[in-house]
C-alpha cells in the first residue's frame, strides 16, 4: 500500500504512533506528514487531533529533549537552545525545558567533561590542552565564561 492510498484517519493512525514512541516537536511531525501528500487542510486537521489528544505536545517535547541531550550526549545551554529554535519552539517552550537542568547538575557536569578531557590530553603542553579543551566544550554548547574559568584553573 503506498502512502497516497492512506485514508485520513490511517495516516492519523500512523502518525499517532510515530509520536507514542518518542516524543516529537510540531515541525517533525509536519515532515512526516508532508511525506503522505495530503492537502494542507487535512495536515492541520490531523495536528490538531494529535494535539488534542495529547500526542503531540511541545513543552513535554521541550523537557524531554533538554534532559536527553543534557543527561546523555553532555550538551550545554547554548547548543541545546540552538537546537531547539532549528525545531521552531517557543522560547516559553525552550525557558520550559531548561529547568529540568538543576544549576549544580550542570556545574558538575562541565566539570567532570573538563576533567575527563583534560585527562585525555595529558601528553600535551599547556597552550594545547587550553586550547583543545575551549574548542571542544564550545562545540558541545557549554558557556564561554564557565569554560575559561576552567582553562584558567589550569
Amino acid at each position: 500500500m503506498r502512502n497516497q492510498d492512506l485514508t485520513v484517519k490511517e495516516i492519523e493512525g500512523k502518525l499517532q504512533y510515530y509520536c507514542s514512541y518518542q516524543d516529537r516537536c510540531h515541525k517533525e511531525v509536519k515532515a512526516k506528514l508532508k511525506s503522505f501528500k495530503i492537502s494542507s487542510d487535512e495536515l492541520n486537521e490531523i495536528v490538531s487531533n494529535l494535539i488534542k489528544d495529547n500526542y503531540l505536545n511541545e513543552s513535554r517535547f521541550s523537557k524531554s529533549f533538554v534532559r536527553g541531550k543534557f543527561n546523555i550526549k553532555n550538551w550545554g545551554k547554548v547548543r541545546i537552545v540552538n537546537e531547539l529554535k532549528l525545531r521552531n519552539i517557543s522560547i516559553y517552550n525552550i525557558n520550559l525545558g531548561l529547568k529540568e537542568i538543576d544549576d549544580q547538575d550542570y556545574i558538575n557536569k562541565l566539570e567532570d567533561i573538563f576533567n575527563k578531557k583534560l585527562s585525555s590530553l595529558s601528553n600535551l603542553n599547556s597552550n594545547l590542552k587550553k586550547k583543545k579543551i575551549i574548542s571542544y566544550l564550545l562545540y558541545r554548547g557549554w558557556e564561554s565564561n564557565l569554560i575559561y574559568s576552567k582553562v584558567n584553573e589550569i
